[in-house]
Parts: structure tokens; sequence; C-alpha cells
């Protein structure tokens, strides 16, 4: 779309040189050819570097934005934001079309393709199983009954995907009105499963808002795990049942978490740490170390304080 029919339909003036845009990202990584946003002052530092086309936000900080971008001023940048994702939204069809698949490949008749798909040799797939647009499977990949794999996912070599598991469905992302309405963000990035990886039976992978949610190579996932929208799992981590990744979290390779643990958002886990069940994450872990608690600290100080609380009531107890 041209830069200026965006603003016109989003309500935002414009009088700079009209250009094509073809998507949205990050201060960071957006190209001349895509519009960004800034309302978070920890990012400031990114916005003279920024290769933006077009940025959404507040006149206080437009002067900070390189001259090849150009500053959107609104006050409601997240907002516009949101407004503007819908535009560039993967257009959803019913229609279908046989995939282009490798030799040795075993599908069952009740599975529905998308348009566009790609699968390697020796592909199983089981009944009852919906592969989106422009989905591409890897060779000696096996997915049990009932998976859904959503639109421009990439699944890798010799990955086994059990039932029930939604593998791209959008990330939790919504802007706020002034009067409270949730406005939806609309997740045009997609999955990425890299090779030799296991997931378990109802999980839920969640595509990312842009950009690519990451389940690195030689990673096995338990049944009824949570990976939300952008995260990054480590090569060759351990995720127990019911473990929970809010959105942007990132580790490094080998990490194991217990079940039910979980992070909060945009924190990072160091390679080879290990979260004890029921760990809650809330700040980066630094890595070869081992945690557990809420929130989570070094597993050896969370036993000495569980054990002076344990002391206290059992003294308080006998008085």
């Amino acid at each position: 779309m041209k830069l200026s029919q965006i603003c016109q339909e989003i309500n935002i003036e414009f009088s700079d040189e009209d250009i094509e845009i073809n998507g949205l990202h990050t201060l960071s990584v957006a190209t001349p050819s895509q519009i960004s946003f800034f309302n978070d002052k920890k990012y400031i530092d990114q916005l003279a570097t920024t290769k933006a086309g077009a940025v959404f936000i507040t006149q206080e900080y437009a002067h900070l934005l390189p001259k090849t971008t150009m500053a959107l001023v609104t006050n409601e940048a997240y907002l516009k934001l949101a407004l503007t994702s819908k535009f560039f939204a993967h257009k959803i069809s019913t229609k279908s079309k046989e995939p282009n698949k490798g030799i040795g490949c075993d599908i069952d008749p009740t599975v529905r393709f998308g348009q566009g798909v790609t699968l390697g040799e020796n592909v199983i797939i089981m009944a009852g199983v919906y592969v989106g647009d422009n989905v591409s499977i890897g060779s000696n990949t096996l997915i049990y009954p009932n998976v859904t794999v959503y639109h421009h996912s990439v699944l890798g070599k010799d990955c086994i995907i059990h039932a029930g598991t939604v593998i791209g469905s959008d990330g939790y992302g919504f802007a706020h009105t002034k009067m409270g309405e949730h406005i939806k963000i609309y997740q045009n990035g997609n999955v990425v499963i890299e090779d030799d990886v296991e997931i378990g039976a109802n999980c839920t992978i969640d595509r990312a808002v842009f950009g690519t949610t990451y389940i690195r190579k030689g990673t096995k996932l338990d049944n009824l795990i949570q990976i939300a929208h952008n995260c990054d799992v480590g090569e060759h981590s351990l995720m127990a049942s019911q473990v929970g990744l809010a959105g942007s979290t990132t580790t490094g390779r080998n990490i194991i978490m217990g079940g039910q643990s979980g992070t909060a958002g945009h924190l990072h886990i160091g390679d080879f740490v290990t979260v004890a069940g029921k760990g809650g994450v809330t700040k980066s872990l630094q890595g070869g170390k081992t945690y557990a608690g809420f929130p989570a600290i070094d597993h050896k100080l969370w036993l000495k304080t569980q054990a002076k609380i344990a002391s206290l009531l059992k003294r308080k107890t006998s008085e």
C-alpha cells in the first residue's frame, strides 16, 4: 500500500513524499519499505539507527529519527500499529490445492491442504490434519491426527508432531483505545520448527507478530505446552507438561523446564539452565544454573529459604 493511503485509513496527517509500504517490523529490523513504531523509552537508542521508511511516534521524539525515516506523529503509536497490521494480514481462504510432495509420502485422504504447500520425502500425515497456505514440511516428518498447521509455517526434517497440536495460531496481541476497547494486532509473522523436534499432544506454538517464532533443532516438548509469539526456544531444550513461555522469551541451548513452570515476556534464559517445576521466571537468568520458586532464584538458596520457613513454622507451632 502507499503510505499516504495507510495514513488516510488510520487518520494520521501525511504530507511527505509518498512511498510504497510492504509490511511492519521493529525499529532494529524494519526496512525502508516498512513501518515501525516507538512507544517505549527503552528502545530510544534504536531511533537514530532505524532504517524504517516511517515510524509511528510522538512529536516529542520525532526529531531523533534519521532524515531517511518519516515521522508519523501520533499519541497512540501502538494503536496505530494495530490498525495498520490488518492491511498486511494473510488473506484467509478455503481454497485447496494438491501439495508439491516428494517421493514416499503417506497422506491420509482426510488431510486438507491450503495452497502452495511443499512436502519433503517420506512425510506421514494422519487423519484430520489441516495444513495451511505456503507451509513447508521437511522429509521424514510424522504428523499425528488432528494437528493444525497455519499458513507460512515451516517444519523441518525428522520432526514428530503429536495429536491436537496447533502450530502458527495467532499470538495474543491487542492495542487498547482510550475507551478500553481492545483492537487486534494481526500476527503477520510465522513459526519455524527446525529439524529433529518433537512436540507433544495439544501444544500451541503461536506465530510471531512480525518476524518468526522459533523452536530450534533437537528440542523436545511434552504435552500441553504454550509457546507465545516471537519466542525463540534454543536447540536441544526440554520442557515438561504445562510449561508456558510469554511473548518474546528467548532461551539458550539445552535448557530444561519442569512441569508448570513459566516465564514473563521479553527475557532471556541462558544456556544449560534448569528451572524446577512450578518455577516462575520473572527476569533473565544466567546460564549454567538451576533455579526454583516464584520468583525463580538459585535452587540452593530456594532450598535454604524453604528450610528456614519450615523451621520458623515448627518453632511457632511448638510455642
